[in-house]
């Protein structure tokens, strides 16, 4: 690939074209607003000149709801020998694509499994799926040239491929992505009205639930949109757990102590659940998730004290293989859980302490 065009330079748009950029790649950046693609320009994507032939690749980085429009007049102008989109929905635009009688052996929907809480070109980063899966989707129709352009662009933003069919892969994001979102901001509305003495005790477990609830709403209106029948049949799954967790919950107020054991019983059943998805969840780099022990940190809240801490690390030989950090409420303190291999644990407490930390057993 030596060309490319990104239509849509928004977060993964312009991530995109900061990582072909970087691997030597040409590439042009257009928008519906001619101030983002300028930025995008800016900030060392790509130039906002449109291009004078036909490129290799053109990467549609439109809402859902606009994917088809996008695709489809782009197409028609012939501005590339290859077409794809990275919306997070692709049953639905390939519907509406074929819908409209186009020729889609020169494209191929996909899904960067990546993104942040925020949006718009000055959030971009040419890393931003590196490590990530890359859902490609496609048919028997496929061009080669076209899959080989679509595996060359995965290549070069540092992702891994994973091949599905387009329906799969709505269900899929469905339970992962679009459904979690829902429900971390319906935990994170309660929020919205409760006292501040109460709010004045979040820990690190509201923060986790709640954080991706801090994305653009109408960007997530656009998503939900594009794929809602599988949410609210995942969302009716999660109500009939919530109905059974609350009479479970009712009966161990009970004074009767046969209800207040059935209510037990139906906690301990949902939390085992819990546990036994929760450990479905990959681990690093997607592998099989592992069993870290972790070493907690005091800090005060000063700049370096963190690269410090890196640093001890590495001259004790240990790796870190994952950290969190919580922030103490009312002070300028927090607790660093570094995440390491089991028999690394020792080795990294004594070495830690030796150098003047203060770790928390």
């Amino acid at each position: 690939m030596r060309t490319a065009l990104v239509i849509g330079t928004g977060l993964i748009g312009t991530s995109a074209a900061l990582a072909l950029t970087d691997r030597g790649v040409t590439v042009h950046l257009a928008d519906h607003d001619p101030e983002q693609a300028r930025t995008a320009a800016a900030l060392g994507a790509g130039t906002d000149a449109a291009p004078d032939r036909p490129v290799d690749l053109a990467i549609v980085a439109a809402p859902p709801a606009l994917v088809a429009d996008v695709l489809a007049d782009a197409m028609t102008r012939g501005v590339a020998r290859g077409y794809l989109d990275v919306a997070s929905v692709k049953g639905g635009p390939r519907r509406e694509l074929e819908a409209r009688g186009l020729d889609l052996s020169t494209y191929l929907g996909t899904h960067p499994m990546s993104g942040r809480e925020k949006s718009g070109p000055l959030a971009a980063t040419a890393d931003l799926f590196e490590g990530r899966p890359w859902v490609l989707t496609p048919t028997r129709d496929t061009d080669t040239e076209v899959l080989n352009l679509a595996l060359e662009l995965v290549s070069h933003c540092r992702a891994v491929p994973v091949v599905m069919d387009a329906d799969a892969h709505d269900r899929a994001v469905a339970l992962v992505s679009h459904m979690p979102h829902l429900v971390s901001s319906m935990v994170a509305a309660r929020l919205e009205h409760a006292e501040e003495a109460a709010v004045r005790l979040c820990g690190q477990g509201i923060r986790d639930v709640t954080r991706i609830a801090a994305s653009d709403p109408r960007m997530w209106i656009d998503i939900l949109s594009a794929n809602p029948g599988p949410v609210a049949d995942l969302l009716t799954d999660v109500a009939a757990d919530l109905e059974e967790t609350v009479r479970a919950l009712r009966a161990l107020q009970s004074s009767d102590e046969d209800k207040r054991r059935e209510g037990g019983t139906g906690i301990a059943e949902v939390l085992r659940r819990g546990n036994a998805g929760q450990v479905r969840v990959p681990g690093k780099h997607g592998s099989a998730p592992r069993a870290y022990e972790t070493v907690a940190v005091l800090i005060d809240d000063q700049p370096g004290q963190l690269a410090r801490i890196f640093t001890d690390a590495e001259r004790a030989g240990v790796n870190v293989e994952d950290v969190r950090i919580e922030h103490a409420t009312g002070q300028q303190a927090g607790l660093v859980q570094l995440m390491v291999e089991p028999k690394a644990a020792a080795p990294l407490t004594a070495a830690l302490e030796e150098r003047g930390w203060a770790i928390r057993q």
